[in-house]
């Protein structure tokens, strides 16, 4: 095989890669961010038909007798992959608004945000915890770093409005960290129970090897019926 030979086959090779990447990064930064604006604008429409009439996820009724089985808290009501609530943090700016569905597999992370299955729901006792992606599919945490204390973080399952509050800035840690969404978190600074809210994402910003945490407690509720809570300006 000549040399011009070897070169031109080389340079073709280069080229074939160089355009294998591009349609990757195209890939990643562009259509996985439209096929998750499609999802999530069907999980927001989902939603709101499901709230229109009048099917909202709630705790079961409570047993008429002491002997009968306890009633199952909210979050075991929710339907695994299913929208249940939306989320909102006005530090991310006008318009910034995501649904939350059950479970944070990896197919449910792609329509939204998700919950840690098993944690507290919106506005109970515990840790109503969530996930989502910093990057590809709608890059829905991409600003994470720039929560900061005092931020709003709203959260509505349709009858009730729920504003919490960021306590800390975004805490760092590695993905085994699982004490974060513990009932009362760890290494959050809160040191009894209460009604918290966790979120969660990967750092490096195009990586996984870590995560970001960030803290939040319950400031205030009002139904849905009073509008928008004065926390969405603030």
């Amino acid at each position: 095989m000549s040399v011009r030979l070897i070169v031109r086959t080389f340079s073709e090779l280069c080229i074939t890669i160089g355009a294998l990447i591009v349609l990757f990064v195209v890939y990643v930064l562009f259509w996985t961010g439209v096929k998750a604006a499609g999802a999530t604008e069907g999980q927001i429409d989902d939603l709101q038909n499901q709230w229109a009439h009048g099917a909202v996820a709630a705790p079961a009724p409570q047993p008429s007798s002491g002997t009968s089985k306890p009633a199952a808290p909210a979050h075991e009501a929710y339907r695994d992959g299913k929208p249940f609530a939306m989320l909102y943090i006005p530090r991310f700016g006008k318009g910034w608004e995501r649904p939350v569905l059950e479970n944070t597999e990896v197919k449910t992370l792609q329509k939204g945000l998700g919950h840690y299955r098993g944690t507290a729901g919106p506005g109970e006792t515990g840790n109503f915890a969530v996930a989502g992606h910093r990057r590809t599919y709608g890059d829905p945490f991409k600003d994470f770093p720039k929560l900061r204390p005092g931020d709003a973080v709203l959260v509505t399952d349709g009858t009730t409005w729920f504003t919490y509050r960021i306590d800390k800035k975004p805490y760092r840690t590695v993905p085994s960290d699982v004490g974060v969404i513990d009932p009362v978190p760890r290494k959050s600074g809160f040191d009894g129970p209460g009604r918290y809210l966790t979120l969660t994402t990967c750092e490096p910003e195009w990586g996984s090897s870590h995560r970001l945490i960030a803290w939040a407690h319950l400031d205030a509720t009002q139904p849905v019926t009073s509008g928008r809570p004065a926390a969405f300006h603030s």
